[in-house]
């Protein structure tokens, strides 16, 4: 079984002068082709053997994207030791307790910017042997080394040992461990996934099948690098092809760092960019930003391009047709004159998105459609390493999942397990190389998600009779009225969500309750000007009613009359709503990593608040609650 040496190897064979890893150190990106990446990932290799390193460690690896998170996580699997990468994201300190001490990390690599967080808890971190800094500092503490000097003890191996590094990478197979990728799900728990090298490469070639990347392409990974989906689909895939990797040059903030995304779009002129629904979000609300910016003329011709655009591409797979032969030519103007403007805000060169790690929206997915940069809905899990489907530029269908990689087995089962025909809707069930080894350390967890080499995934969803796949939402996660009926929640969170200005997230909640209902996270600035429009003064009882009542309509449109009416049954809706104190995010834990929500972590948290919605005083949205979150 082929490992991520055996990969990289071949890759370096066969590309070897081409450019692999473009980094942004001064003022521009700078490449370091295959070889050069290769001849460092051999010295890092040879010093963490010479510090100790044994086959089977775990060596955990907290940074930004760069060279050497790359670099770093190479090097690990060529000493035979296991990777575990952990979010920068992570700011609570039992967070990074528990997954350093869960893992069993001997070594931790991490980056200078945090370098603060591992030192704020080294006390309590005895089984460490070395932190290993990527980024000189003017001390060092106990234990601490900077990676320069264990790459110059790696010289000094290779020196006395030429094939020292080789001998022990040939050793490692394909089943052994490469990475634990600590995932907290949607549920309170995080769980270690045991991924192995075959786990990588079989889901490398697998992705490959919906896919071509000529050795040309480039791709600027805007994801955390410790994202299976970045790990795979932006870093090996590309890899193994032979094409080219950019990271986001680090800022000294995390907002920063954000700030440099679409700088570095443009210098580095993408030709794939991988996505989330979040950042989706943000590129629309920029680029719609942008076109307003140049006048009420442009904006209202954007409009009439867009629409157009909308009704000749339709799903995709059934644009155009000879009945709407007559909107060809116009859509070339607006290409010309608007659309292909635009797209030089993506470098250029770009020729479509796949979005994965939480579903996209599909009028989103129409936006970029529209644009001619195809935003492509892709599915899959960490446990599955993660890539199961996606859509192409080759054969999609909006809305959908896409096809299947190849080869794996796909099939949708009831709650009983037992296999429903296609159309039907049920829990995505998969078999494949690509699935993982288990859950570290948690046996139960393993034998309930793994059965006969089969992955519950969780999810639900169905396949078409063409062959797509349709992610409806979490299988686990649905609601539950008390007349028994199951439903599932995350369509009407994510329009109602989409669709106002005045909602920023939203989670629905029913355990076999008389109703359904909603804890809302709302738009504060977007209320205030709503509440000044009105002549009304925020920090007035009659100023907050007025933003309460707003919140209340952007709901009711779901509802009878309303301009969103019939998309959901209304028993489904949400009949009473808590206005929340603060957003769902990674920070306060009620977001995971892939932005899903944390429901069991959410319901309680605000179980108090739940409460009081089933009770006369709470079904009113203008209640004592309510109002004094938005003081």
């Amino acid at each position: 079984m082929k490992t991520i040496v055996h990969l990289f190897e071949e890759c370096v064979a066969n590309y070897g002068d081409n450019p692999f890893l473009w980094e942004k150190k001064t003022d521009k990106f700078e490449p370091t082709t295959y070889r050069q990446t290769s001849q460092q990932v051999q010295r890092m290799a040879a010093g963490l053997l010479n510090i100790g390193v044994q086959k089977g460690d775990k060596i955990a690896l907290l940074s930004e994207g760069r060279n050497a998170w790359i670099i770093g996580e190479l090097a690990i699997l060529y000493s035979g030791a296991v990777n575990v990468p952990l979010s920068v994201k992570l700011e609570g300190r039992n967070d990074l307790i528990f997954r350093l001490q869960h893992s069993e990390s001997k070594f931790i690599m991490v980056s200078g910017g945090q370098l603060p967080k591992i030192r704020n808890i080294a006390s309590e971190l005895p089984m460490i042997k070395k932190v290993i800094i990527l980024d000189e500092q003017p001390e060092y503490r106990e234990n601490e080394i900077f990676v320069e000097k264990v790459c110059q003890m790696g010289d000094l191996l290779l020196s006395e040992k030429p094939d020292f590094v080789k001998q022990v990478a040939a050793r490692i197979t394909g089943s052994d461990y490469a990475n634990i990728s600590y995932t907290s799900g949607t549920t309170a728990d995080p769980k270690g996934i045991l991924l192995t090298h075959r786990n990588y490469t079989a889901n490398v070639e697998q992705a490959l099948s919906l896919i071509s990347i000529p050795p040309y392409f480039k791709t600027l990974i805007i994801l955390p690098l410790d994202h299976c989906f970045a790990h795979v689909a932006g870093f090996y895939s590309f890899m193994a092809c032979g094409a080219s990797v950019a990271t986001v040059k680090t800022g000294k903030t995390p907002i920063e760092t954000l700030k440099n995304i679409p700088l570095n779009i443009r210098e580095v002129q993408p030709h794939i960019l991988l996505s989330v629904p979040s950042l989706a979000k943000n590129f629309r609300k920029n680029i719609e930003a942008g076109v307003k910016a140049k006048g009420r003329l442009m904006w209202q011709l954007f409009n009439v391009a867009m629409r157009l655009s909308y009704s000749y591409n339709r799903e995709g797979y059934n644009r155009g047709g000879w009945q709407k032969w007559w909107m060809r030519p116009l859509l070339a103007l607006f290409d010309k004159l608007l659309f292909s403007k635009i797209r030089q805000v993506f470098g250029g060169q770009l020729q479509y998105f796949i979005g994965g790690g939480a579903l996209l929206d599909i009028q989103m997915q129409r936006f970029y459609y529209a644009l001619g940069v195809p935003m492509f809905q892709g599915y899959g899990l960490s446990e599955a390493t993660p890539v199961i489907s996606s859509n192409a530029l080759r054969r999609h269908k909006l809305g959908s999942s896409g096809f299947l990689v190849q080869p794996m087995e796909l099939k949708i089962c009831d709650a009983d397990g037992n296999e429903l025909p296609t159309g039907e809707k049920g829990e995505i069930v998969i078999r494949g190389e690509n699935v993982m080894a288990g859950y570290w350390k948690n046996s139960g967890a393993t034998a309930e998600t793994v059965r006969d080499g089969w992955l519950y995934t969780g999810d639900m969803g169905y396949m078409d009779t063409d062959g797509f796949l349709y992610v409806t939402g979490r299988f686990k996660s649905l609601l539950i009225s008390n007349d028994g009926e199951k439903y599932s929640p995350e369509g009407i969170e994510e329009e109602i969500a989409t669709n106002s200005s005045y909602i920023d997230q939203v989670m629905l909640h029913n355990n076999q309750d008389p109703y359904t209902v909603a804890l809302v996270v709302p738009n504060r600035e977007a209320l205030k000007t709503c509440v000044k429009t009105h002549k009304l003064e925020w920090n007035s009882p009659e100023g907050r009613q007025k933003a309460l009542e707003q919140l209340q309509q952007e709901v009711d449109q779901y509802k009878k009359g309303g301009i969103y009416a019939n998309k959901f049954p209304d028993r489904w809706l949400p009949v009473a709503i808590a206005v929340l104190p603060e957003a769902f995010t990674e920070q306060n834990q009620l977001m995971n990593s892939t932005m899903k929500i944390v429901r069991g972590k959410i319901t309680e948290r605000y179980a108090d608040r739940i409460r009081l919605l089933y009770t006369p005083e709470g079904k009113d949205i203008i209640n004592e609650e309510n109002m004094k979150v938005l003081l």
